[in-house]
């Protein structure tokens, strides 16, 4: 017997281990077509968040539901090994014990991050256990496996024989505190007030131009001062030199478009070796390109004239140090023009939150330019698609415009790149020391010892082999020929670049197929009100805590009800809480056929059901399935949580129940009939909504005796059934429901007491509608609290209100249940002030100052205000002209 509530904290566990023990999770246990989906895999040094939750869920639903259509269905588990962010947490534990990684030494501290992943490194997935992901925990893989990191030797010595990965001299973002180069990912924008400095800069033979800059302390590295060659202030200085202040070098005045005639002085200083945009200013004007800030932070004068002595006396100082400095020099020498206030976005390491430094570092480099071009043509020809398509624009744009990829990281956890020096720095790439050592030998004539370079792998280089080297590549194994290509990619459209066209190239590059058919890109994860969840704001949500309050399956569930195409998901913990009640409901309405005598009956043939409720639920049973797999097929997961909801809580437990009660009981009309066809359908929805709520529908499944436990999740997808002439049930089953809720519907705008009776007549219906009122009498007495139900004869009574449904005016007596006069009264004061309500909020929207300042979300917030306040004033007008 079924308890009087489902018990998510208790049963969500004991499911998930049975899952796990009866290997429900395996790929390759049926002969279906093969169905792959790679986890994104997260950090190994994470824990699940908001944005885990929706994408983990998402992917579970796809193969939840392909499994149970017989797919062989594999979801990829493992995790990524987070080079920066994993060494980062090893190295505040040495710190807190007073040791540090320099101490410690290479190998003992990558001993000691190993360590630490074998004692805490599994926190994510047991995480993702708990958000009932069915990954195939058997073949989870780990980044740093042998086998993955024999994937990534093989792919760089490769790229490197065929001339895609190189060494140069290029900018980097430079993290100071991490000693590393960085990836854009890795890289946050803050907004900083500043100031922003006007520096005149004298002109060789008299007279002086006037840059505008946010970082003075760079001027040391200026080569150049760059106009606009369109920009007539400046046509005749064009070609002529001006003099540096402090170190008095001689630099030249070019004419480049990057310069800005509306911003600042219109002239702006070149420090190729300190910006990007003026590194490639400096390329195409031949510029010296020489480094003023080290690897710290701190000026070097290595690569340029000091000049003078103040500028002698800055080496070795901070960057923020010497800004201050050399704004106070510049001020001594009238060279300072003004100093204006200035707030401008400033990149900052998002682990380390020291501002990002542009450095000019020899790196090791990947051709992405060139393993681009097929990925290009992937998308192009639909050999992947995108889901929305509008996605593929962003893909476009980041690859025809790609860069070099610096691959190279100055870290000790992660691959570390297998390149190896000789005394006089020549380069040989092997997959091991041995068959380094060798070629170095056969390069000098002679045994010469080589050195290794220190530096690892951008942690994107190895989860770009993720598709195939979670498949045992290089080896060629049965895995890897029947389960690549996959099928769907699921993320975030933040990683298009960073991941998903990275996988692309290689994919291409070394299967020779792209590495899955489809990328559905879904939303970001904000707030209720549509703001981004940060700290700061105090509005982040915790998934583990919404899984101890309301339960795994009322999560996911609103997860998927809120992931509609191309939009972002405002989720708070009244959405969660009120899909708790949806579980609720399931549960309930269980419970009670449970306790009626509901039990699945094995010999029932749907198609030769006869009464009009079986018949009507059966068919709208069929329209359900064909929404709901329609809804997946298309990535709709908001239409098929919407489809299931309206079936189970309306068209099942609001309407089938109810009208089905007197058919329950051991005397009621065709009662074995109404019993098997509500325990057939009640087992569709528990197969239809498993995908979305896994442990309550297998808990269910078992206990009302739909089969043996943990085996709902391979059981088969439903399918409609044939149902001949199931038309005529479903338009009189459809009018009794339209009766029965208009009435409701008045009898609650009214404020009628549930407790009281009200006859309700029938103006002008046809002799169809008027037997059917007959037929259903005792449902509608008993549904829409009609003490009577007839054809009206004469006019319609006084204190009645009315409603149209068909060809019908339903008529409801109302006199002595309700005072009228106070009815009408209270319905037009409700409509005023909702008409106010929207008056007010739509004056706020027809102030163009403040759409254009407010956040965009405030502004929809304030839209959805209007509308829905304006919808309420004409429910209420509609509700006064039933009573009129």
């Amino acid at each position: 017997m079924l308890t009087k509530s489902f018990d998510h904290a208790a049963q969500e566990p004991l499911l998930y281990a049975g899952w796990e023990q009866c290997g429900a999770f395996h790929g390759g246990t049926t002969g279906g077509t093969p169905y792959t989906i790679m986890i994104p895999p997260p950090n190994v040094t994470g824990s699940l968040h908001v944005g885990h939750a929706l994408t983990m869920t998402l992917q579970d639903v796809l193969i939840r539901w392909r499994r149970m259509q017989g797919r062989d269905a594999l979801w990829m588990p493992g995790t990524d090994h987070a080079g920066i962010a994993a060494q980062m947490v090893v190295e505040r534990q040495l710190a807190s014990i007073g040791e540090s990684r320099q101490a410690l030494g290479r190998d003992a501290f990558v001993d000691r991050v190993w360590q630490w992943k074998a004692e805490s490194g599994s926190t994510i997935t047991n995480q993702l256990r708990r958000l009932g992901a069915s990954l195939d925990w058997d073949r989870e893989r780990f980044t740093m496996d042998d086998g993955l990191s024999d994937a990534v030797r093989r792919v760089f010595v490769t790229l490197h024989q065929q001339g895609l990965i190189y060494r140069d001299r290029r900018l980097v973002n430079w993290d100071p505190a991490m000693q590393s180069a960085i990836s854009d990912l890795e890289v946050e924008a803050r907004e900083v007030r500043g100031s922003l400095w006007h520096i005149a800069y004298p002109i060789e033979g008299g007279g002086t131009i006037t840059v505008a800059t946010t970082r003075p302390e760079t001027m040391l590295g200026d080569t150049a001062v760059a106009v606009h060659p369109e920009d007539d202030r400046y046509t005749a200085l064009i070609g002529r030199t001006v003099i540096l202040p402090l170190t008095g070098r001689r630099i030249p005045i070019v004419a480049d478009t990057y310069s800005d005639p509306t911003k600042g002085s219109g002239a702006v200083k070149i420090t190729p070796a300190h910006d990007f945009n003026d590194f490639q200013v400096g390329r195409r004007h031949d510029l010296p390109m020489p480094s003023i800030l080290d690897r710290q932070g701190r000026v070097t004068l290595e690569e340029i004239d000091a000049g003078s002595e103040f500028v002698r006396g800055l080496a070795g100082v901070d960057r923020a140090v010497a800004r201050k400095e050399i704004v106070a020099e510049l001020e001594r020498l009238e060279l300072l023009v003004k100093t204006e206030p200035h707030t401008h976005q400033v990149p900052h390491g998002d682990r380390s939150n020291v501002p990002i430094e542009p450095l000019l570092t020899t790196q090791w480099y990947c051709d992405a330019a060139t393993l681009a071009l097929p990925a290009i043509a992937a998308v192009e020809t639909g050999a992947t698609q995108f889901v929305p398509k509008q996605w593929e624009n962003t893909f476009y744009a980041w690859m025809r415009d790609i860069q070099p990829w610096c691959i190279s990281r100055q870290l000790w956890w992660g691959h570390r790149i297998p390149a190896w020096y000789g005394p006089d720095g020549h380069v040989f790439v092997a997959e091991d020391e041995a068959a380094a050592q060798a070629a170095a030998d056969v390069h000098y004539g002679t045994t010469t010892p080589i050195e290794r370079d220190p530096d690892v792998l951008d942690t994107w280089f190895s989860s770009a082999l993720w598709p195939f080297s979670t498949l045992g590549w290089p080896e060629q194994t049965p895995e890897l020929a029947r389960h690549y290509p996959g099928d769907v990619l699921v993320t975030g459209f933040d990683i298009i670049f960073f991941w998903v066209a990275r996988m692309m190239m290689m994919g291409l590059h070394f299967q020779g197929a792209v590495p899955f058919r489809t990328v559905y890109i879904h939303g970001l994860v904000r707030d209720e009100r549509g703001q981004k969840m940060s700290k700061s704001k105090g509005n982040v949500l915790d998934p583990l805590d919404l899984i101890d309050q309301y339960g795994t399956d009322a999560l996911r569930y609103t997860v998927c009800a809120l992931a509609g195409p191309g939009r972002d998901v405002k989720l708070g913990a009244a959405r969660v809480e009120s899909n708790r009640s949806f579980v609720t409901k399931l549960w309930n309405a269980a419970r009670f056929g449970e306790m009626n005598g509901v039990r699945p009956d094995p010999a029932f043939d749907p198609a030769r059901a006869e009464t009009p409720l079986c018949r009507w639920l059966l068919d709208a049973t069929n329209t359900a399935i064909a929404e709901a797999t329609a809804a997946l097929e298309a990535y709709r997961f908001d239409d098929y949580a919407a489809a299931l909801y309206r079936f189970t809580w309306h068209t099942y437990c609001d309407w089938f129940l109810e009208f089905a009660k007197p058919g329950l009981t051991p005397e009621g009309p065709d009662t074995a009939e109404i019993r098997a066809t509500a325990a057939h359908v009640l087992g569709t929805i528990l197969r239809l909504l498993h995908p979305a709520m896994p442990f309550v529908t297998e808990h269910l499944w078992h206990e009302l005796g739909y089969g043996a436990p943990c085996t709902l999740i391979h059981a088969p997808w439903p399918v409609p059934v044939a149902l001949p002439d199931a038309g005529a049930a479903r338009v009189e089953l459809d009018w009794l429901v339209r009766l029965v809720g208009a009435v409701r519907m008045v009898r609650s705008e009214m404020n009628v007491p549930p407790s009281a009776l009200a006859p309700v007549l029938l103006a002008g219906a046809s002799n169809t509608t008027l037997n059917r009122a007959t037929a259903w009498s005792g449902v509608i007495a008993r549904m829409a609290r009609a003490s009577s139900i007839r054809a009206l004869d004469g006019a319609f009574p006084p204190g009645s209100a009315q409603v149209v449904v068909d060809e019908a005016t339903v008529v409801i007596g109302l006199e002595g249940l309700i005072d009228l006069a106070a009815e009408r009264t209270r319905l037009g004061r409700d409509k005023d002030r909702a008409l106010a309500e929207a008056d007010k909020a739509a004056k706020k929207l027809e102030n163009g100052e403040f759409v254009a300042r407010a956040k965009p979300e405030v502004v929809d917030e304030i839209r959805d205000r209007v509308d829905n306040f304006r919808a309420e004033a004409a429910r209420l007008e509609m509700a006064l002209g039933r009573i009129g």
